[in-house]
């Protein structure tokens, strides 16, 4: 779950070729050490979409076969299909979802829909904790931070918008939660969004990311397209060293006369002002990211 009590820390292939999404990105996969978290991997048998038929000439040393389903590999295109079945399904932050029902509906949090729609479409269970048990597992934008680094398996955020089925990943901060969400390879989002949209289709652009995912055991393809995602323009959030502004204490004293508490309003933005923030979005149905952009800072009046 994307919430803020863990520990941790809208928006077929052949010959190698997927005519669904263009260039193949394999050759430029990252994984190309051993992963440590994957010996703690252990799956459920029966296990219909496994590794049965990989071939060892088929990978390099120290790779992770790719997951298959009978003869076939599961691609991006797979998983972002599973995702958009469930488009208009309702979010409430900290649901959690059952990895391994295949019939659920909803209600998502952000990351539970993330690591729901990869294990239902490759059995890959990520960015969960515990990692190899689908029955306890539970999911959260922390553990995917965690785990990405773990399995290095990061690119950059402008090589994820062009990549089919890839993750979008925001880091969670002290007291508010991260987001994440798929990439569809054309500048577009499938996502659990907030509770306000539910699960959407939405975009990247003028929105911040912190990083991008492919997960092991995936085989990726790029769109072809060079999409290179536009950052948002003066987002508030939490920074070291702290900012200091003349709009954060107007952000502080909105906060205050709508009755929330951001402390004093000296200008700085804090970890009060950002959980105050946090607070709010949620009680308006807002990503609670704790981060003041464009849709937070319309909603505050400001």
């Amino acid at each position: 779950m994307a919430r803020t009590s863990k520990t941790g820390a809208l928006d077929e292939a052949s010959e190698g070729v997927s005519p669904q999404s263009g260039t193949p990105s394999a050759g430029r996969m990252p994984w190309t050490r051993p992963m440590p978290w994957t010996s703690s991997m252990r799956w459920t048998p029966p296990m219909p979409w496994g590794m049965r038929g990989f071939a060892p000439e088929d990978s390099r040393p120290g790779d992770i076969p790719i997951a298959k389903r009978g003869d076939r590999e599961i691609t991006g295109d797979d998983i972002l299909a599973v995702a958009r079945q469930h488009l208009n399904e309702p979010y409430v932050l900290g649901a959690r979802a059952p990895m391994g029902n295949p019939n659920w509906k909803g209600p998502w949090d952000c990351a539970e829909f993330v690591s729901w729609c990869l294990y239902q479409a490759s059995r890959i269970l990520f960015g969960t904790e515990p990692r190899g048990d689908p029955v306890r597992a539970d999911a959260y934008t922390g553990y995917w931070a965690q785990q990405c680094r773990e399995a290095d398996c990061t690119v950059p955020v402008v090589d994820a918008v062009a990549t089919v089925g890839a993750i979008l990943l925001r880091y969670p901060l002290p007291g508010a939660i991260g987001h994440i969400v798929y990439s569809d390879g054309h500048g577009g989002t499938v996502e659990a969004h907030s509770s306000k949209f539910g699960v959407i289709a939405g975009k990247v652009q003028g929105r911040r990311w912190d990083t991008g995912i492919l997960v092991p055991g995936i085989r990726y393809f790029q769109s072809g397209l060079e999409i290179e995602p536009e950052p948002p323009v003066g987002v508030i959030r939490l920074t070291h060293p702290l900012t200091r502004s003349d709009f954060v204490k107007e952000i502080q004293r909105r906060l205050i006369k709508l009755g929330y508490a951001p402390g004093t309003d000296d200008g700085v933005y804090g970890p009060q002002t950002a959980h105050a923030v946090t607070q709010f979005q949620a009680d308006k149905g807002l990503v609670a990211d704790g981060e003041v952009g464009p849709s937070t800072r319309t909603t505050l009046g400001l």
